[in-house]
């Protein structure tokens, strides 16, 4: 098993720390938390697909342990993606891309900025926009708007809540709504970031293999992109992780890790 939480290490890039941690041999298998998470978030993925794989989970740019408390107008999903990429650099091979919610963006955005960089890709209810579709007001900007007002247990609660199901946060263990906590300033910046689409025409020229991955209980909006995402590119491997919402990786490790695995041992 490894330690939680798990060891920390160090990549130093110019302008940038990129903190991670990391469990296993082999080749590398890059984890992408979403919204108000870290490299804590993958705790039960760390010692079981280490068993296969070098997985590597870094925490993004202004995320625990160097989370930005006030809002950064510069934080976005292409800077992020760029900081993956010249992460990824710095291992001296590609890598399989694993990204989840917000993450799940990310990882596209690395996927299409630098393919020669991953060996496959794997998209985890995500939730952006898709090209032609209307912008929309998204909850992150209420909850951003609750923490100004200093309703800091109000705000990460309800964004739990709408991101997995009402109830959610009340059910979370001590460990999680500790990881929450410390991210949850993030959100300031979260909210005033410019949501890009993205376009289905780009999706249909992946080289390499993609997964796409839900949550049997995840709510309409993840499954809509994932229906999408699926018509677009009929070669994709399509799987729902049952007893489970958009938090999936927690509500059923094991069958997270088996489904990731297997897609895994597939893609080569």
């Amino acid at each position: 098993m490894v330690a939680f939480p798990p060891p920390d290490y160090r990549c130093e890039l110019p302008g940038l720390t990129v903190h991670y941690t990391q469990a296993g041999t082999g080749q590398p298998l890059l984890l992408i938390h979403g919204s108000l998470c870290d490299y804590r978030y993958w705790r039960w993925q760390l010692p079981v697909l280490g068993e296969q794989y070098r997985v590597i989970a870094p925490s993004l740019r202004g995320y625990w342990p160097q989370a930005y408390t006030h809002a950064d107008p510069l934080f976005s999903i292409s800077r992020h993606a760029r900081d993956m990429e010249a992460f990824i650099a710095t291992l001296g091979e590609p890598v399989h891309v694993l990204g989840h919610s917000r993450g799940a963006q990310v990882a596209l955005d690395l996927a299409l900025r630098a393919p020669e960089l991953v060996r496959s890709l794997t998209l985890a209810d995500p939730g952006f926009r898709l090209a032609g579709e209307p912008e929309t007001p998204l909850f992150h900007s209420e909850m951003a708007a609750r923490l100004s007002r200093g309703e800091t247990s109000e705000a990460l609660a309800g964004f739990v809540d709408q991101a997995n199901g009402a109830g959610t946060w009340r059910q979370m263990t001590s460990w999680f709504k500790t990881m929450v906590a410390d991210n949850g300033a993030t959100l300031l910046s979260q909210a005033q970031e410019t949501h890009a689409p993205v376009d289905l025409e780009q999706l249909r020229q992946l080289p390499y293999p993609l997964l796409l991955l839900g949550g049997a209980q995840s709510p309409q909006r993840y499954v809509s992109r994932l229906d999408a995402l699926e018509a677009a590119v009929p070669s994709a491997v399509r799987k729902t992780i049952p007893l489970a919402a958009h938090g999936m990786n927690l509500a059923n490790p094991k069958a997270f890790n088996q489904t990731v695995a297997a897609f895994l041992a597939e893609a080569g």
